[in-house]
């Protein structure tokens, strides 16, 4: 396994960071978009919003993974959990320990701001995620369902 450190994006990281977020994007195919691009490097680097970004780096120092997350209140239990809205690693390193880096710092965050758990969804396409996913996670009983408000 390579060495792999994690840590939020610095200043001189957007390029990167927007390189990753694209790759995430196109993998969803999304069109590049360089406003969304603006809107969420603001986000991440906005105390004030919700979504935070961790970045993945190896052994050189280059970002090779992003995670984007986000607290969430959960009325229901009156307890806080995290939410993984992006979760990304170059392709020509994935395997290499970079998501398991990912996940488990934001758990460890998590552990310090009391989380019950860290939840996210996929695409049911998403065969080689899913793979990792069910490795160091398990399913949840829960379906989604969304209501379309603009577009």
């Amino acid at each position: 396994m390579a060495q792999i450190t994690v840590g939020p994006p610095l200043p001189e990281d957007k390029a990167a960071w927007a390189a990753l977020f694209e790759g995430y994007r196109r993998f969803y195919k999304m069109p590049d978009d360089a406003a969304i691009i603006e809107i969420v490097w603001v986000w991440i680097n906005d105390p004030s919003e919700a979504t935070e970004c961790l970045l993945a780096r190896d052994e050189d120092g280059r970002a090779i993974g992003l995670a984007h997350f986000r607290d969430l209140p959960r009325p229901l239990s009156g307890s806080r959990a995290g939410f993984l809205d992006d979760l990304f690693v170059l392709e020509d390193c994935r395997g290499n320990g970079a998501a398991d880096a990912l996940v488990n710092a934001i758990a460890e965050l998590g552990h310090t701001r009391n989380w019950a758990w860290l939840r996210w969804f996929t695409a049911e396409d998403n065969y080689r995620g899913r793979g990792f996913y069910d490795r160091v996670a398990h399913a949840t009983p829960w379906k989604t369902y969304q209501v379309d408000i603009q577009g």
